[in-house]
């Protein structure tokens, strides 16, 4: 008989503590999941640091898992057997429930929200993908604004979703994005999926991290230690031609929504989405729609569905940015989110389970 452990947090700003877990079981509609790799993301570190979206105490969160598919709900049908190699992004943040989070030994799993995970992938790798995935989906392709936080709401771009058969845009209809903050994980997922829609990106990074976001499709990249870097973007943005759509800023500090905003400015306006609250109303122009990504929708489920396992099979979809593996064990997680609260650049940070 299975057991199960997760990696407790019993109060905000406080270690997680290893414990039991009660073992979970699949609704109609989920899997659980028995996780052999698990990732942290900065959420996970706003998440400990202030107990922000924990809805019951004590809480298991996390939002990243790679593992075997332990039980199949009775509604998912054919898509997914037991023992099959999947990753899967958790859900914990909207849900509350100690079972969707991803800081134990099992975990339950949309089924919506996870792909079979190619044999030639391991799972260190694979598991960098899910929330990066969704979080880029939610930036890319929502159509109609909806609502983040009280009185933010979600980037509504529009775009189409990645193919398989990457479109070409006829003459005069291509479509150019800016990607600020193009070697974090998001925005290397969002390089991947809106370059596998057409759209055609130029990344803000490091000098040092040019190669990662070449990699993930970017078109051109420069350096935001570079004093005329936005002049560069800007002139970069004008020379494509077609159509600007606007700036995803991955990193959503003052600084970088300053220069945001005064690419935006010199391009015609456009969308500002980002990973954190917008600037204020006031210091946002009447031509830009600012809005947050909140990283949980069902707008990613054909993305899902349709487009990762293949992308995957293909090396059309790509586990960027690598991962860094902390160490094998659910202590090593608190480790792990001491190092992301650190800083990490081009890199996932990963525990093995």
């Amino acid at each position: 008989m299975a057991s199960n452990s997760a990696a407790w947090l019993h109060k905000a700003s406080t270690p997680l503590e290893v414990g039991e877990a009660p073992m979970p079981t699949a609704g109609p509609n989920e899997l659980v999941i028995r996780n052999a790799a698990i990732a942290i993301n900065p959420l996970d570190c706003h998440m400990q640091a202030a107990g922000v979206f924990v809805q019951q105490w004590p809480s298991v969160f996390g939002c990243d898992v790679a593992g075997e598919v332990h039980e199949v709900g009775s509604e998912v049908h054919e898509r997914f057997k037991v023992g099959d190699r999947v990753i899967g992004h958790a859900i914990n943040l909207t849900t509350g429930r100690p079972q969707d989070g991803a800081f134990a030994l099992y975990t339950v799993v949309p089924a919506d929200k996870a792909a079979i995970l190619p044999a030639s992938i391991p799972f260190t790798d694979g598991v960098v993908l899910p929330l990066a995935l969704e979080a880029a989906v939610c930036a890319l392709s929502v159509k109609q604004p909806g609502t983040a936080l009280p009185n933010v709401p979600t980037p509504a771009l529009g775009l189409p979703y990645p193919s398989l058969t990457k479109p070409t845009p006829s003459a005069g209809k291509s479509k150019t994005l800016v990607v600020y903050g193009g070697s974090s994980s998001v925005g290397s997922m969002t390089t991947q999926l809106a370059t596998a829609a057409g759209v055609r990106v130029i990344a803000v990074a490091s000098a040092r991290n040019f190669d990662l976001c070449r990699a993930c499709g970017a078109a051109a990249v420069f350096d935001y230690h570079d004093p005329g870097f936005v002049d560069e973007v800007i002139g970069a943005a004008t020379a494509a031609g077609g159509e600007f759509v606007g700036v995803f800023d991955a990193i959503s500090t003052p600084e970088t929504y300053a220069h945001s905003l005064a690419m935006l400015a010199k391009l015609g306006g456009g969308h500002l989405a980002c990973v954190h609250p917008p600037p204020p109303a006031e210091d946002v122009p009447a031509n830009v729609q600012a809005g947050m990504i909140f990283a949980v929708d069902d707008v990613a489920t054909p993305v899902w569905r349709d487009y990762v396992t293949p992308a995957l099979r293909e090396g059309k979809l790509k586990c960027l940015p690598p991962p860094l593996v902390v160490g094998k064990g659910l202590e090593y997680i608190q480790e792990a989110l001491e190092k992301c609260e650190a800083g990490v650049s081009a890199t996932k940070l990963v525990v093995e389970i």
